[in-house]
């Protein structure tokens, strides 16, 4: 993949940036959330002692921008506090194309901010003067219905459902929605953004 320009996206009360080293601390605390771990951080985090988990899952998000990856933080505007996070991954893989995922922190939770970040980080990518991109997909297990929450109130339109699409670490599978939006989907700017 092609290297990305890092970005900084201004959504008034919380930025979109990329993360930094400093961030460590904030995603230790985020990894201490069961949802977070359980969707979102991966096996090689989740396998890794927990006093080092932040530091596996930031690395590779740190460089992300370098291989390809849009990997934003979602960060409190005013004392730069990790809240969450946003990604386009697999940028230009299929042509035109990419994949998001996001988190949001416990404490962050219930402000609209997870769908708000998929929103504008969306905006950007099909941009001209972004990424350039058609179509965003992304994924969720069935029973995560929040993450259904944030993909629908971002304009992400239900595709349909991938049976026993997602593994949990344990083994576990789940059936995954499907969910998309296109360049051309007519898709009002959020309230508070």
């Amino acid at each position: 993949m092609a290297a990305l320009q890092p970005r900084r996206i201004d959504l008034g009360d919380v930025v979109l940036r990329p993360f930094v080293a400093s961030d460590e601390a904030a995603v230790a605390l985020a990894l201490q959330d069961p949802g977070i771990l359980r969707w979102t951080a991966g096996t090689a985090v989740i396998s890794t002692p927990a006093d080092k988990r932040a530091r596996r899952w930031l690395e590779p998000r740190i460089d992300g921008w370098a291989r390809g990856n849009a990997v934003f933080a979602i960060a409190d505007r005013t004392s730069d506090e990790v809240l969450g996070s946003v990604t386009l991954r697999d940028v230009h893989r299929v042509p035109d194309q990419a994949v998001a995922a996001y988190w949001v922190g416990p404490k962050a939770r219930g402000r609209r901010l997870g769908a708000r970040a998929l929103d504008a980080a969306a905006r950007w990518g099909f941009a001209s003067d972004g990424l350039g991109l058609h179509r965003i997909s992304l994924d969720h297990s069935l029973v995560n219905e929040g993450s259904c929450r944030v993909a629908v109130r971002a304009g992400f339109r239900l595709e349909g459902v991938m049976r026993d699409y997602y593994v949990e670490p344990t083994g576990l599978r789940h059936d995954s929605h499907l969910h998309a939006r296109l360049a051309t989907d007519d898709v009002p700017q959020p309230a508070g953004s």
